[in-house]
C-alpha cells in the first residue's frame, strides 16, 4: 500500500503559511508504508527535529483497483473515512526548501502518518460536508469542514489516478486547514470527525 498526501488544499492553511498564490492542481508528496502509526500508539518526536507539528486531515482508503479515474466516478473507488495526523519536521522543510531540494524527509519519516480506524461515509453523511477538528490537551487547535477544500475527494482521486495507479488498501490524506502548530512531549491529541472521537494518542 501507498500513503498519497495533498498539500495546501484549504485557503486559510494557505494564508497561515503566507502563499500568495493558490494552487491550480492539487500538490501531492508521498509517504511510504512505514509511516503509518496505527492503534493511538504513541507518536515518539525524533532525534533530527525540533520542530514537529501536527496536521489533522481528513482521510480516506481505498477500496478497489483504478487508473485514470473520471471525477464524476471517483465516489466509487473509497467508502469509508477516518482522520489523520500529517506530521512535517517544519525545521527541516524550511531547509531543504530555502536549498530547491525535495522535502521528503520532513513529511515521510516513519510514524509521521498517524491514522485513525476507518468508519463507513454514510455514518457521518455527505463527504464534502465532513466537520472534523484537533483537541491538544483539550484546548482545540484547528477546525475544519470538507467544503472548504480548494479540490474535493473525488477530484484529488481523478487527478492523482493519471500519475499513479490506485490499489486497495491505499490512503489519501487530503490536506490540512488552518491551525497547524508545534507538538511538546506529553501533549495529548485527541481528533474528531463531526463529534466522534477517533483518535487519542500522545506525543513522547
Amino acid at each position: 500500500m501507498k500513503i498519497i498526501a495533498i498539500g495546501w488544499n484549504y485557503i486559510d492553511h494557505n494564508k497561515e503559511m503566507n502563499r500568495q498564490d493558490l494552487p491550480k492542481e492539487p500538490v501531492v508528496f508521498m509517504k511510504p508504508d512505514s509511516a503509518l502509526l496505527k492503534g493511538n500508539k504513541p507518536f515518539f518526536l525524533p532525534d533530527f527535529s525540533d520542530e514537529i507539528h501536527y496536521e489533522a486531515e481528513i482521510i480516506v482508503r481505498i477500496n478497489r483497483l483504478g487508473k485514470n479515474i473520471s471525477e464524476k466516478f471517483a465516489n466509487r473507488y473509497y467508502n469509508e473515512v477516518g482522520i489523520g495526523i500529517d506530521f512535517t519536521a517544519r525545521d527541516l522543510q524550511r531547509k531543504q526548501r530555502e536549498a530547491g531540494n525535495p522535502w521528503e524527509i520532513s513529511k515521510a519519516f516513519d510514524n509521521s502518518a498517524a491514522i485513525s480506524e476507518f468508519l463507513p461515509i454514510s455514518e457521518f453523511g455527505n463527504i464534502n460536508q465532513l466537520n472534523f477538528h484537533l483537541n491538544i490537551n483539550d484546548n482545540t487547535v484547528q477546525k475544519g469542514n470538507t467544503q472548504h477544500q480548494i479540490f474535493s475527494v473525488d477530484r484529488i482521486i481523478a487527478y492523482v489516478s493519471q500519475y499513479f495507479t490506485l490499489k486497495i488498501g491505499d490512503i489519501i490524506f487530503t490536506g490540512t486547514p488552518a491551525g497547524v502548530g508545534k507538538v511538546f512531549i506529553n501533549d495529548r491529541l485527541q481528533a474528531y470527525i463531526e463529534n466522534k472521537k477517533m483518535m487519542d494518542f500522545y506525543i513522547k
